[in-house]
C-alpha cells in the first residue's frame, strides 16, 4: 500500500485540481486512514488502497496526481474500537465520503454492514471484521456542472404559494409524460407536468427529500422502501432512484438540474426538503456506513449516561450532533452546494429543532441558525422550518429565528377542528386566519413566517380528511400503530368510498372551504400535491413507505372543477393586495387606528363588528372578515361552518361576488345589501377602491 503526498484539507470531499483529485475527510478520533479505490463504473473490480498519512485539525487529505472524474472510492478509519467511550472505527468497514457528489451501486443489506457482530451475546459492544466492500454503495470523484444558465424566479415570500410534491407521486401515472420518464426528475420536467403548476398558479415546489437514500433495513425485510426518502446517506447527491438514468449518477445530476432549470424558465422556484437531524445510520444497533465509522463522537449525539447509545430527537434511532463544528460545516457546506451547482432557491429542514440543539434544549441563537440566516450564498434562499422534534421541549412553533418561515401546525389543526367538528371557536380560528400573530408578531418577523397549510405528505390527504374518521395504515405492516392519532378528521357519515350523493356534497364543501381558508388567509399558503385533484390515499395517514397507488397522483380521476376552484382562488390572491399583506393587520383597538382588518358577527338586520360576548359565543361558527388595504380593493370573506345557511348584512358600497366556495365558479355577481351564505361555504366579495 503507497501513501499518497499531502493535498489540501479543504474543501472537504473529492475535487479536482492540479491536473488530479484532492481528497481530504474528517476523522478527528481516527489513528490511520486508507483511500480505497474500486476499478469499473460501478466500483465492482478491483480495490487498492492508498495511506492518507498527512492530517490537519482532524482532516486527513491526499493528493492524486493524474486523477480525474470517474474514479470509484470509499475510505476506511483506523482507531479505538470503544463504544462504551464514543469510539466506533472499524477499518473493516468501507465508508462512504459523507461529501461524495456522485454515489455509485446500490445498497444491499448484508450483516457484514454492521461494527459488531450481528446476534453476539454483547450486541452493538462487539467487534466485526468481515469486510463489507462488495455490498457498500460508493463515492465517486465528480466534474463540476456548468454554470446554470436560466435566471431564478426570486419570488418574495410574501407573494409565494408552495405545492408540496414527491418526484415520483406526481408523474408516475401522469399519461402526458412519456412512460419512460414517468416518476422521475425528467418527468417533472416535462410540459405536461409543468403545465399543471402554471394552471394553478403555484410560485414553488416543495420537492420531498432528494439527498441520496437508502431504505431501512425493516422496511426491506418487509418488501417495502422508504417512499419519502428521510433516511439520508449522502447529502451532496441526488437520489438515483429518482432518475430516468439510475444506474449513471452524472447523467442524474443533469437530469436534476435540468429539472430545476425547466421549472425556473416557467417561473416556478425549487425548494428542497432537507434532512439534517438525523442519518441513515439509525441507533447503536444500526450499520456503520459513513460518519459513524469516521468520527462518531463528533457527527451524533451521545447519551450523557452511556455514550455508546445516541440521543433519540428524531424518532430515527440517532441525532446528528450540530453544534460541532464540523457537523455545522457539513450542513452549510451542502446547503452553498445545492444552490451553486443546482440553483434551488429555498430548503425545507425536517424536524428543525435539532439544528438549533447546543446541549439539551433549542437555542434560537445557536451557531448553525446564526450562520445559516448570514451565509452570502444563502441570503436569498427561502428557510423553512419544521418547528417540532421528539426530543425534550421539542414544540418550538414562532421561535425560529431572522427570516425563517415555519410551518404552523396550529393553523393546520385550528381550521380542521372549526369545520369538521366545531371544535374550537371562533376567536382561535380568527387568530390562524390572520397569521398567527400570537405566535409570530414579535421581532421583526412578518406575517408571511407562518407557512399555513391543512395536508401535508405526513398525514391525511384532504380528500381522505373529510372521508374517513380513523387511519387506515394496514399496508404499512405496523398493524396500523404508526401514523398520527389525532387526525381532527370526519368521514360526513360513510368511513371511506361511498356513492351517497349526500355524503359526497357534503364532502365537496368542506374540501372548498379548506382550500379557501387555506389560500386566503394571511401568511404563506402551501398545498398538498393532489389535494386539487381530489387524491385519496384509501385513508392510510403515514404512506412513507408506499411506493405504489396508494401514493402516486392518479391524474385521469383528478377533479377538473376542483383544480379550476383552486387556480381561481390562487388568482384572487395574486390579484388582491389584501389577502397577502405582510404586515401585522391593526384592528383598530388601538387609540386614533385605522382598522384594516375588522371582524364581523353575522346578522341580516345591520352589518356590525363581532362584540366581546359574539367572540365567547361557543354556538356560533360563522363569521366575516373586512380587509381594508392602504392600496387596492376591499375584500370581505363570509365564513359559515354552521349546518344552515345565514344571511349577512354588507358594509356600505358596491360589492362583487368573486368565489362561492358552495358552487363551480361563476362571473363576477354584484350583490345586494344582504348576502346568503350557505351553509359550510366561505364566500369572498371585492369592493373595489374609489377611483
Amino acid at each position: 500500500m503507497s501513501a499518497l503526498p499531502a493535498g489540501r484539507p479543504y474543501p472537504l470531499g473529492a475535487s479536482l485540481r492540479d491536473g488530479g483529485v484532492n481528497f481530504a475527510v474528517y476523522a478527528g478520533d481516527a489513528t490511520a486512514m486508507e483511500l480505497c479505490l474500486f476499478q469499473g463504473a460501478d466500483g465492482s473490480g478491483q480495490e487498492i488502497r492508498h495511506a492518507l498519512t498527512h492530517c490537519d485539525d482532524g482532516v486527513w487529505h491526499g493528493f492524486l496526481a493524474r486523477g480525474e472524474a470517474g474514479l470509484v472510492y470509499g475510505y476506511r478509519a483506523h482507531g479505538r474500537y470503544a463504544p462504551d467511550q464514543g469510539l466506533r472505527h472499524n477499518p473493516h468497514k468501507l465508508l462512504l465520503d459523507p461529501c461524495a457528489h456522485e454515489i455509485v451501486g446500490r445498497h444491499a443489506w448484508r450483516d457484514e454492514h454492521y461494527g459488531y457482530q450481528c446476534g453476539h451475546p454483547d450486541g452493538h459492544l462487539s467487534f466485526d471484521r468481515r469486510d463489507n466492500a462488495p455490498w457498500m454503495v460508493k463515492a465517486r470523484v465528480a466534474a463540476p456542472l456548468p454554470p446554470l444558465t436560466t435566471p431564478a424566479p426570486h419570488t418574495p415570500l410574501a407573494e409565494s404559494v408552495l405545492y408540496e410534491v414527491h418526484v415520483r407521486g406526481y408523474t408516475k401515472l401522469h399519461t402526458g409524460v412519456p412512460e419512460a420518464l414517468r416518476g422521475t426528475y425528467a418527468g417533472l420536467a416535462q410540459p405536461a407536468a409543468i403545465e399543471h403548476l402554471v394552471r394553478l398558479g403555484v410560485t414553488a415546489v416543495s420537492l420531498l427529500p432528494v439527498h441520496f437514500a437508502i431504505d431501512e433495513a425493516r422496511l426491506a425485510e418487509l418488501g417495502l422502501v422508504n417512499y419519502w426518502g428521510y433516511n439520508t446517506l449522502g447529502f451532496f447527491a441526488p437520489d438515483r432512484r429518482l432518475s430516468a438514468t439510475p444506474d449513471d449518477p452524472t447523467a442524474t445530476r443533469h437530469e436534476f438540474r435540468a429539472m430545476v432549470e425547466a421549472l425556473h424558465a416557467a417561473g416556478i422556484e425549487v425548494l428542497l426538503d432537507v434532512v439534517y437531524n438525523h442519518s441513515a445510520e439509525a441507533g447503536e444497533d444500526g450499520p456503520t456506513l459513513s460518519l459513524r465509522g469516521l468520527d462518531n463522537a463528533a457527527s451524533y449525539r451521545l447519551s450523557a449516561e452511556d455514550c455508546s447509545r445516541y440521543d433519540n430527537y428524531t424518532g430515527c434511532g440517532n441525532t446528528l450532533r450540530l453544534s460541532h463544528p464540523r457537523m455545522l460545516q457539513l450542513v452549510l457546506d451542502s446547503l452553498r452546494h445545492w444552490v451553486g451547482e443546482y440553483g434551488i432557491d429555498g430548503f425545507r429542514f425536517d424536524l428543525a429543532p435539532v439544528l438549533g440543539r447546543v446541549e439539551r434544549d433549542f437555542e434560537p441563537g445557536c451557531a448553525l441558525l446564526t450562520a445559516l440566516l448570514q451565509d452570502p450564498v444563502l441570503a436569498r434562499c427561502k428557510l423553512i422550518a419544521e418547528p417540532w422534534d421528539v426530543g425534550p421541549h421539542g414544540y418550538q412553533l414562532g421561535r425560529f429565528p431572522g427570516r425563517f418561515a415555519e410551518w404552523n401546525d396550529r393553523f393546520r389543526d385550528s381550521t380542521r377542528l372549526f369545520w369538521t367538528s366545531r371544535g374550537v371557536g371562533r376567536g382561535e380560528f380568527a387568530r390562524r386566519l390572520l397569521a398567527s400573530n400570537d405566535r409570530f408578531h414579535h421581532g421583526r418577523r412578518r406575517p408571511s413566517a407562518s407557512v399555513n397549510f391543512i395536508s401535508a405528505h405526513d398525514g391525511f390527504t384532504l380528500h381522505d380528511l373529510v372521508s374517513y374518521s380513523h387511519k387506515h395504515n394496514h399496508a404499512n405492516g405496523e398493524h396500523n400503530r404508526d401514523g398520527h392519532h389525532a387526525n381532527f378528521s370526519t368521514n360526513c357519515g360513510v368511513e371511506g368510498p361511498t356513492s351517497d350523493p349526500a355524503v359526497l356534497a357534503q364532502r365537496a364543501r368542506l374540501v372548498r372551504a379548506l382550500l379557501a381558508c387555506t389560500l386566503l388567509a394571511q401568511g404563506t399558503p402551501m398545498l398538498l400535491a393532489g389535494d386539487e385533484l381530489g387524491h385519496t390515499q384509501r385513508g392510510n395517514n403515514n404512506a412513507y413507505c408506499q411506493d405504489n397507488a396508494i401514493s402516486w397522483i392518479d391524474w385521469a380521476r383528478g377533479d377538473a372543477s376542483l383544480i379550476d376552484y383552486t387556480a381561481r382562488l390562487i388568482r384572487l390572491r395574486r390579484e388582491h393586495l389584501a389577502l397577502r399583506q405582510d404586515h401585522w393587520l391593526a384592528d383598530g383597538s388601538a387609540p386614533g387606528a385605522e382598522p384594516d382588518a375588522r371582524w364581523l358577527a353575522p346578522d341580516v338586520a345591520q352589518w356590525r363588528e363581532m362584540t366581546v360576548d359574539d367572540w365567547h359565543d361557543s354556538r356560533r361558527h360563522a363569521l366575516g372578515l373586512w380587509l381594508t388595504p392602504a392600496n387596492g380593493a376591499a375584500v370581505l370573506v363570509w365564513i359559515n361552518a354552521e349546518p344552515a345557511p345565514l344571511h349577512c348584512a354588507l358594509p356600505p358600497g358596491r360589492w362583487t361576488l368573486a368565489i362561492d366556495s358552495s358552487r363551480d365558479p361563476v362571473d363576477a355577481l354584484p350583490v345586494g345589501t344582504v348576502i346568503e351564505v350557505p351553509t359550510q361555504s366561505v364566500l369572498v366579495l371585492i369592493r373595489e377602491a374609489a377611483a
